[in-house]
């Protein structure tokens, strides 16, 4: 539960993420707890700040382990959100960077051909292989400096989100918010405005 909180802690925090409409501390399956999002905007279109900002909360759980156990004791649940947000930081060097996708076309290929072609044909040259691994590992370590200092700065407001959740087992975003706003201001992006549209489960 406590790797569930501090990832939902860190998007509530960081600009551009959808906010939290429920999270409940009750195992679904393999889950050992579920959050649920509402989003913004069109899911289809997603901007450079919302993908950094779901790789911020992505560290949450694996800042707060580390915290506490020390990095040899960070579990499989904090390795499972490491693929995940490589993933994520690697959509955004390749497509919303300055390596981005048109220079991923390699100069000898007809003007028609696109990222994943090539890439299939293995035509990346190493050079820019090794810059987009190098932008994603700065990405990454970007938004882990983050969520880290999230995490430290903020402890006395995730005690009280843990306590109410181990009671209540389930909180709204309502409820979530109210707590932490105890505590800090919630980015004005990650509030919610009258008359959103359903939940997404995450």
């Amino acid at each position: 539960m406590l790797h569930l909180t501090k990832c939902c802690f860190c998007r509530t925090l960081t600009p551009g993420h959808d906010p939290v409409q429920k999270v409940t501390s009750i195992p679904r399956g393999q889950a050992r707890g579920l959050t649920w999002f509402i989003p913004l905007d069109d899911p289809s279109l997603i901007s450079r700040q919302q993908l950094f900002a779901r790789i911020v909360g992505g560290l949450g759980g694996r800042t707060d382990e580390e915290i506490i156990f020390g990095e040899p004791e960070v579990t499989t649940g904090a390795a499972g959100d490491l693929q995940q947000i490589t993933g994520l930081a690697k959509q955004m060097v390749v497509g919303l960077s300055d390596i981005g996708p048109w220079s991923l076309m390699d100069s000898g290929a007809q003007s028609g051909d696109v990222i994943m072609r090539m890439m299939a044909r293995n035509s990346m040259s190493e050079k820019l292989t090794d810059d987009i691994d190098t932008a994603v590992k700065r990405l990454s370590d970007e938004a882990y400096e983050i969520a880290l200092s999230q995490i430290r700065n903020n402890q006395e407001a995730m005690d009280n989100i843990v306590e109410v959740l181990l009671e209540k087992e389930t909180l709204s975003g309502d409820e979530f918010r109210a707590i932490l706003s105890e505590f800090m201001e919630i980015p004005v992006k990650n509030r919610v405005p009258p008359a959103m549209p359903a939940a997404l489960p995450t």
